[in-house]
């Protein structure tokens, strides 16, 4: 008996899967994370070409944690940009 008051909390709760943002690509829906993920990490790929070139490359201690959370953030900046107002 007392499941049914639970039932609108849950409605509520469950309201916020309502739209995922999604792109078409040649027919496809791709979820935004993935495509905001590949273009960080083609931006994180196009700065260490420019750190490499100003030499800033060699002074990272821990590259792999820097890069990564470089491309994280890249991608989590579009999506928080184009996606939330």
């Amino acid at each position: 008996m007392a499941f049914i008051y639970f039932v609108p909390l849950l409605t509520l709760l469950l309201s916020g899967c309502a739209r995922a943002p999604s792109f078409v690509v040649a027919g496809s829906f791709f979820p935004a994370w993935l495509i905001f993920m590949f273009a960080g990490i083609l931006l994180t790929l196009l700065i260490r070409v420019i750190f490499i070139k100003v030499g800033l490359d060699d002074a990272l201690r821990f590259r792999v944690l820097i890069y990564s959370c470089l491309a994280l953030g890249l991608c989590y900046a579009g999506l928080w940009l184009l996606f939330l107002p």
